[in-house]
Protein backbone atom coordinates (compact mmCIF):
# COMPACT_ATOMS: atom_id res chain seq x y z
CA UNK A 1 0.00 0.00 0.00
CA UNK A 2 1.39 3.40 -0.95
CA UNK A 3 2.19 5.81 1.83
CA UNK A 4 0.31 9.06 1.77
CA UNK A 5 2.19 12.26 0.95
CA UNK A 6 0.08 15.24 -0.08
CA UNK A 7 -2.50 13.00 -1.76
CA UNK A 8 -5.60 11.64 -0.04
CA UNK A 9 -6.64 8.06 0.60
CA UNK A 10 -10.07 6.99 -0.62
CA UNK A 11 -12.31 4.00 -0.06
CA UNK A 12 -15.26 3.21 -2.33
CA UNK A 13 -18.58 1.50 -1.64
CA UNK A 14 -20.46 0.09 -4.63
CA UNK A 15 -17.49 -0.77 -6.84
CA UNK A 16 -19.52 -2.92 -9.26
CA UNK A 17 -22.08 -0.22 -10.01
CA UNK A 18 -22.55 1.90 -13.13
CA UNK A 19 -21.17 5.12 -11.64
CA UNK A 20 -18.20 3.69 -9.72
CA UNK A 21 -15.69 3.88 -12.63
CA UNK A 22 -16.25 7.64 -12.82
CA UNK A 23 -15.27 7.96 -9.17
CA UNK A 24 -12.19 5.78 -9.70
CA UNK A 25 -11.19 7.89 -12.71
CA UNK A 26 -11.64 11.12 -10.74
CA UNK A 27 -9.60 9.79 -7.80
CA UNK A 28 -6.83 8.76 -10.20
CA UNK A 29 -6.82 12.02 -12.18
CA UNK A 30 -6.58 14.12 -9.00
CA UNK A 31 -3.49 12.14 -7.90
CA UNK A 32 -5.23 10.51 -4.97
CA UNK A 33 -5.25 6.84 -4.00
CA UNK A 34 -8.00 4.22 -3.71
CA UNK A 35 -6.96 1.88 -0.92
CA UNK A 36 -10.11 -0.20 -0.40
CA UNK A 37 -13.40 -1.03 -2.14
CA UNK A 38 -16.59 -2.83 -1.16
CA UNK A 39 -19.31 -4.54 -3.18
CA UNK A 40 -21.34 -7.73 -2.58
CA UNK A 41 -20.76 -8.56 -6.26
CA UNK A 42 -17.24 -9.44 -7.32
CA UNK A 43 -17.44 -8.33 -10.98
CA UNK A 44 -15.11 -5.41 -10.32
CA UNK A 45 -12.29 -5.95 -12.80
CA UNK A 46 -12.54 -2.27 -13.67
CA UNK A 47 -10.49 -1.59 -10.53
CA UNK A 48 -7.44 -2.98 -12.36
CA UNK A 49 -7.59 -0.05 -14.78
CA UNK A 50 -7.12 2.41 -11.95
CA UNK A 51 -5.99 0.92 -8.62
CA UNK A 52 -5.02 -2.77 -8.91
CA UNK A 53 -3.41 -2.66 -5.43
CA UNK A 54 -6.66 -1.64 -3.71
CA UNK A 55 -8.00 -4.10 -1.14
CA UNK A 56 -11.43 -5.50 -2.02
CA UNK A 57 -14.22 -6.78 0.23
CA UNK A 58 -17.62 -8.34 -0.36
CA UNK A 59 -18.68 -8.20 3.31
CA UNK A 60 -19.39 -4.76 4.85
CA UNK A 61 -18.35 -6.00 8.28
CA UNK A 62 -14.83 -6.86 7.09
CA UNK A 63 -14.64 -3.60 5.13
CA UNK A 64 -15.63 -1.64 8.24
CA UNK A 65 -12.99 -3.47 10.28
CA UNK A 66 -10.38 -2.73 7.60
CA UNK A 67 -11.12 1.00 7.71
CA UNK A 68 -10.83 0.86 11.50
CA UNK A 69 -7.38 -0.75 11.24
CA UNK A 70 -6.22 1.78 8.65
CA UNK A 71 -7.15 4.77 10.79
CA UNK A 72 -4.89 3.47 13.54
CA UNK A 73 -1.94 4.04 11.19
CA UNK A 74 -1.56 7.72 10.31
CA UNK A 75 -0.10 7.21 6.83
CA UNK A 76 -2.84 4.76 5.80
CA UNK A 77 -5.96 6.39 7.23
CA UNK A 78 -8.85 6.80 4.77
CA UNK A 79 -9.70 10.47 4.24
CA UNK A 80 -12.79 10.11 2.01
CA UNK A 81 -15.30 7.35 1.27
CA UNK A 82 -17.02 7.51 -2.13
CA UNK A 83 -20.53 6.04 -1.90
CA UNK A 84 -21.95 4.58 -5.12
CA UNK A 85 -24.30 2.05 -3.53
CA UNK A 86 -28.09 1.71 -4.07
CA UNK A 87 -30.11 4.66 -2.79
CA UNK A 88 -31.62 2.94 0.24
CA UNK A 89 -28.14 2.14 1.62
CA UNK A 90 -26.74 5.68 1.39
CA UNK A 91 -27.72 6.59 4.96
CA UNK A 92 -25.96 3.58 6.50
CA UNK A 93 -22.89 3.98 4.32
CA UNK A 94 -22.48 7.68 5.08
CA UNK A 95 -22.64 6.83 8.77
CA UNK A 96 -20.05 4.08 8.27
CA UNK A 97 -17.69 6.60 6.64
CA UNK A 98 -18.04 9.24 9.35
CA UNK A 99 -17.69 6.68 12.15
CA UNK A 100 -14.34 5.77 10.60
CA UNK A 101 -13.15 9.39 10.75
CA UNK A 102 -13.56 9.95 7.00
CA UNK A 103 -15.58 12.45 4.99
CA UNK A 104 -18.34 10.96 2.79
CA UNK A 105 -18.85 11.76 -0.89
CA UNK A 106 -22.26 10.36 -1.76
CA UNK A 107 -24.21 10.07 -5.00
CA UNK A 108 -27.69 11.61 -4.95
CA UNK A 109 -30.15 11.22 -3.38
CA UNK A 110 -28.44 11.39 -0.01
CA UNK A 111 -31.58 9.97 1.60
CA UNK A 112 -35.01 8.67 0.64
CA UNK A 113 -36.65 10.02 3.80
CA UNK A 114 -36.06 13.72 4.58
CA UNK A 115 -36.64 13.21 8.32
CA UNK A 116 -33.31 11.32 8.45
CA UNK A 117 -31.38 14.49 7.56
CA UNK A 118 -31.32 15.62 11.19
CA UNK A 119 -29.57 12.40 12.17
CA UNK A 120 -26.88 12.93 9.56
CA UNK A 121 -26.33 16.48 10.77
CA UNK A 122 -25.90 15.15 14.29
CA UNK A 123 -23.24 12.63 13.28
CA UNK A 124 -21.41 15.34 11.31
CA UNK A 125 -21.23 17.41 14.49
CA UNK A 126 -20.21 14.40 16.62
CA UNK A 127 -17.39 13.29 14.30
CA UNK A 128 -16.28 16.62 12.87
CA UNK A 129 -16.50 15.10 9.38
CA UNK A 130 -18.58 16.28 6.42
CA UNK A 131 -21.00 14.73 3.94
CA UNK A 132 -20.74 15.92 0.34
CA UNK A 133 -22.95 15.06 -2.61
CA UNK A 134 -22.44 15.07 -6.38
CA UNK A 135 -23.70 18.21 -8.14
CA UNK A 136 -22.30 17.56 -11.62
CA UNK A 137 -24.84 19.57 -13.65
CA UNK A 138 -23.83 22.72 -11.78
CA UNK A 139 -20.41 22.38 -13.42
CA UNK A 140 -21.67 21.81 -16.98
CA UNK A 141 -20.66 24.79 -19.19
CA UNK A 142 -24.11 25.17 -20.79
CA UNK A 143 -25.82 25.07 -17.38
CA UNK A 144 -23.42 27.68 -16.00
CA UNK A 145 -24.25 29.93 -18.98
CA UNK A 146 -27.97 29.35 -18.40
CA UNK A 147 -27.64 30.41 -14.77
CA UNK A 148 -25.74 33.56 -15.76
CA UNK A 149 -28.52 34.43 -18.20
CA UNK A 150 -31.29 34.11 -15.63
CA UNK A 151 -29.28 35.85 -12.90
CA UNK A 152 -29.39 38.95 -15.11
CA UNK A 153 -33.18 38.88 -15.44
CA UNK A 154 -35.50 40.98 -13.23
CA UNK A 155 -35.89 39.46 -9.77
CA UNK A 156 -39.68 39.63 -9.94
CA UNK A 157 -39.96 37.64 -13.18
CA UNK A 158 -41.49 34.15 -12.85
CA UNK A 159 -40.53 31.80 -15.69
CA UNK A 160 -42.81 29.03 -16.97
CA UNK A 161 -40.79 25.92 -17.79
CA UNK A 162 -41.61 22.45 -19.06
CA UNK A 163 -39.19 19.63 -18.20
CA UNK A 164 -39.61 16.38 -20.12
CA UNK A 165 -37.17 13.48 -19.78
CA UNK A 166 -37.95 10.08 -21.26
CA UNK A 167 -35.30 7.39 -21.16
CA UNK A 168 -36.31 3.85 -22.10
CA UNK A 169 -35.45 0.98 -19.78
CA UNK A 170 -35.75 -2.74 -20.39
CA UNK A 171 -37.39 -5.42 -18.25
CA UNK A 172 -34.22 -5.81 -16.17
CA UNK A 173 -34.88 -2.43 -14.55
CA UNK A 174 -37.97 -3.64 -12.69
CA UNK A 175 -36.16 -6.72 -11.37
CA UNK A 176 -33.32 -4.61 -9.99
CA UNK A 177 -33.29 -2.42 -6.87
CA UNK A 178 -34.02 0.57 -9.11
CA UNK A 179 -37.47 -0.79 -9.85
CA UNK A 180 -38.30 -1.15 -6.15
CA UNK A 181 -39.69 2.17 -4.88
CA UNK A 182 -38.73 1.31 -1.30
CA UNK A 183 -35.10 0.90 -2.33
CA UNK A 184 -34.72 3.55 -5.01
CA UNK A 185 -37.41 6.15 -4.27
CA UNK A 186 -38.84 5.61 -7.75
CA UNK A 187 -38.51 7.45 -11.06
CA UNK A 188 -38.16 10.88 -9.47
CA UNK A 189 -35.01 10.02 -7.52
CA UNK A 190 -33.58 7.65 -10.15
CA UNK A 191 -33.67 9.89 -13.23
CA UNK A 192 -35.02 13.24 -12.04
CA UNK A 193 -32.89 14.13 -9.04
CA UNK A 194 -30.08 15.86 -10.96
CA UNK A 195 -32.53 17.93 -13.03
CA UNK A 196 -34.35 19.12 -9.92
CA UNK A 197 -31.06 20.08 -8.29
CA UNK A 198 -30.02 22.01 -11.39
CA UNK A 199 -33.34 23.83 -11.62
CA UNK A 200 -33.36 24.84 -7.95
CA UNK A 201 -29.77 26.08 -8.32
CA UNK A 202 -30.84 28.37 -11.17
CA UNK A 203 -34.37 29.41 -10.13
CA UNK A 204 -34.21 29.41 -6.34
CA UNK A 205 -35.71 27.61 -3.39
CA UNK A 206 -38.82 25.44 -3.51
CA UNK A 207 -42.07 27.23 -2.69
CA UNK A 208 -44.44 24.37 -3.46
CA UNK A 209 -44.33 20.89 -4.96
CA UNK A 210 -47.27 18.82 -6.20
CA UNK A 211 -47.09 15.34 -7.73
CA UNK A 212 -49.85 14.65 -10.25
CA UNK A 213 -48.79 11.16 -11.34
CA UNK A 214 -46.65 8.56 -9.59
CA UNK A 215 -46.35 5.16 -11.28
CA UNK A 216 -43.49 2.62 -11.34
CA UNK A 217 -42.32 3.77 -14.78
CA UNK A 218 -43.40 7.43 -14.92
CA UNK A 219 -44.18 10.49 -12.83
CA UNK A 220 -45.27 14.08 -13.32
CA UNK A 221 -45.99 17.16 -11.27
CA UNK A 222 -45.62 20.89 -10.72
CA UNK A 223 -42.57 22.35 -8.98
CA UNK A 224 -42.85 25.99 -7.95
CA UNK A 225 -39.54 27.73 -7.28
CA UNK A 226 -38.79 31.35 -6.39
CA UNK A 227 -38.33 32.31 -10.04
CA UNK A 228 -40.03 29.52 -11.99
CA UNK A 229 -43.07 27.29 -12.27
CA UNK A 230 -41.94 23.95 -13.68
CA UNK A 231 -44.28 21.37 -15.15
CA UNK A 232 -42.29 18.14 -15.26
CA UNK A 233 -42.72 14.68 -16.73
CA UNK A 234 -40.32 11.76 -16.30
CA UNK A 235 -40.75 8.37 -17.93
CA UNK A 236 -39.01 5.05 -18.59
CA UNK A 237 -41.71 3.96 -21.04
CA UNK A 238 -40.64 3.94 -24.70
CA UNK A 239 -44.27 4.44 -25.71
CA UNK A 240 -44.05 7.97 -24.27
CA UNK A 241 -41.33 8.94 -26.74
CA UNK A 242 -42.43 11.57 -29.31
CA UNK A 243 -43.12 10.32 -32.83
CA UNK A 244 -40.01 12.01 -34.20
CA UNK A 245 -37.80 10.30 -31.62
CA UNK A 246 -39.32 6.93 -32.51
CA UNK A 247 -38.75 7.56 -36.21
CA UNK A 248 -35.09 8.30 -35.50
CA UNK A 249 -34.86 5.21 -33.28
CA UNK A 250 -33.90 7.30 -30.27
CA UNK A 251 -34.26 5.63 -26.87
CA UNK A 252 -33.95 8.91 -24.96
CA UNK A 253 -35.71 12.26 -25.29
CA UNK A 254 -35.05 15.33 -23.20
Amino acid sequence: MNKKTSNKNFALIGAAGYIAPRHMKAIKETNNNLVAALDPFDSVGVIDSYFPEADFFIEPERFDRHLYKLRKIADNKVDFVSICSPNFLHDAHMRLALRNDAHAICEKPLLLNPWNLDGLEEIEIETGKKIYTILQLRHHPSIIELKKKFDQMPNDKINDITLTYITSRGKWYFYSWKGDVKKSGGVVTNIGIHFFDMLSWIFGKVRNSVVHLAEPDKASGLLQLEKANISWFLSLDKDNLPAKAKENRQSTYR
